[in-house]
């Protein structure tokens, strides 16, 4: 073959590729800034005057070896290499990381901190709680209108809580690790990640349910669930684990009549070491169907595929009967401008930030066990900012959102979508390099993208 002809077909071939993955993805829009707003990271509530002592401070048991630290802020948040000024315990409790959004009729979200500061095992002092919020985008502000504090009562959950003796029975981080939410009429849906478990709430924040996760006939369990027993003897087999740690309902949708909840898992399902795939090879990642009138899983569910370069998904919400707004992510922060050049340092980004785009995605009866179809997406990464509206993350008329964790999406209006970040505080640091993230929120308007069929 000729050079000419070989570079020919060469060119045909990345065409053809190219083809292909426009095809999987749908295709790229253009988003606007319309607005910001800004929580500072280090943004704390009190615990409520009933809660015991051990809640009044957060953050006693983050170091490597979880010893109780009582000297506020002496265990420096770090991301990786990278100090990030703010530290643990604090005074109070923090109202870092919000996971999860809904918009309300009045214009006013519901949203929720996720379960502390990493894991089961640094979070029992982190009190669970959702949070109602007004948005002000003139004037870049975010009004905490109210907070509830999650508690169970009447002792719902199936495994002792951490405050299992005290009268209030506050939830904790080493309890559930909440990550999606939906308001409703009676309360709150709550999907969390250690079970994983779908979690309802009365509007008190009092645990009404907890519904073991199934896809089909297959128990999902993730090795932090409470009721996991591991065998005594280590020649004896190890329980089913399917689901890796972090991996469960990081997403959560209610469809526009309120009769089915679509519970999506961060992570995959493991079969026999295998990862579930769609019919192309993707990884996919399990979309659950609820009743909510029956309180049971329907046995109905989809996939929903990873891009190239995706890692995980952020939030969920369903905007008509079949179409829904998700927020795919890779697992880096920072620009890639401001890469590290060798091995991981304080000064740089070990791994910047590459694929941050929220997709519209179409679930339907015909594609029930198979692949969701994804419409198209718009890149948070490149966010027009032509009037300079940021008040900060803006650059040369672009905005972007290089965070590590972004966990917030939901429509505002036919043109507008409500985008926001998980800060982690104090550990991530995705807009500087040595600072805790805030909590950003955006505006943007993506009239076409919601127009995509």
């Amino acid at each position: 073959m000729t050079t000419i002809l070989k570079t020919s077909f060469a060119l045909l071939l990345l065409g053809v590729s190219a083809a292909a993955a426009q095809s999987v993805e749908g295709q790229a829009f253009h988003a606007t800034l319309a607005g910001q707003a800004i929580l500072p990271a280090a943004t704390v509530v009190a615990a409520p005057a009933d809660a015991p002592a051990f809640l009044k401070q957060a953050g006693k048991f983050t170091t490597p070896d979880r010893q109780r630290t009582t000297e506020l802020g002496k265990v420096a948040g770090m991301d990786g290499k990278r100090p990030t000024n703010s530290g643990l315990p604090i005074d109070g409790q923090s109202v870092q990381g919000f996971s999860g959004i809904r918009k309300m009729p009045d214009g006013t979200f519901w949203s929720l901190s996720d379960n502390g500061f990493g894991s089961k095992a640094t979070s029992s002092d982190a009190m669970l709680m959702l949070h109602h919020l007004a948005i002000d985008w003139t004037a870049g502000t975010v009004d905490r209108k109210e907070t509830v504090f999650l508690s169970d009562p009447e002792m719902k959950a199936p495994f002792p809580i951490t405050l299992e003796g005290t009268d209030t029975r506050y939830l904790t981080g080493a309890d559930f690790d909440v990550e999606s939410i939906q308001p409703v009429a009676d309360g709150f849906w709550v999907g969390e990640e250690f079970g994983p478990y779908l979690l309802k709430f009365d509007l008190e924040g009092r645990l009404q349910s907890a519904h073991a996760t199934r896809v089909g006939e297959t128990k999902v369990m993730s090795p932090d669930n409470a009721m996991l027993k591991l065998p005594d003897n280590p020649t004896k087999p190890l329980p089913a684990i399917n689901l890796k740690r972090s991996g469960g309902y990081e997403g959560l949708a209610l469809s526009p009549d309120g009769a089915r909840l679509y519970a999506l898992l961060e992570g995959p399902l493991y079969t026999d070491g295998k990862v579930a795939t769609v019919e192309d090879g993707r990884t996919g990642l399990s979309i659950i169907e609820f009743d909510t009138a029956k309180g049971d899983w329907t046995g109905r569910s989809w996939l929903y595929p990873l891009a190239e370069g995706g890692e995980a998904i952020g939030d969920f919400n369903m905007i008509s009967d079949t179409q829904g707004l998700v927020i795919e992510r890779d697992n880096g922060a920072g620009r890639p401008g401001e890469a590290c050049k060798g091995e991981p340092a304080a000064d740089c980004f070990a791994t910047p930030a590459q694929l941050k785009r929220i997709y519209k995605i179409e679930l339907t009866d015909e594609n029930v066990g198979k692949a969701a179809r994804k419409i198209g997406y718009i890149d948070l990464l490149a966010i027009k900012d032509l009037k300079g509206l940021a008040k900060q993350g803006g650059k040369d008329g672009i905005y972007d959102m290089p965070f590590v964790t972004i966990e917030n999406v939901d429509r505002v209006d036919e043109t507008h979508i409500v985008v926001g970040n998980d800060n982690n505080f104090p550990f991530s640091a995705g807009r500087e390099l040595n600072k805790a993230d805030d909590n950003e929120f955006v505006l943007l308007d993506v009239a076409d993208f919601l127009k995509a069929e």
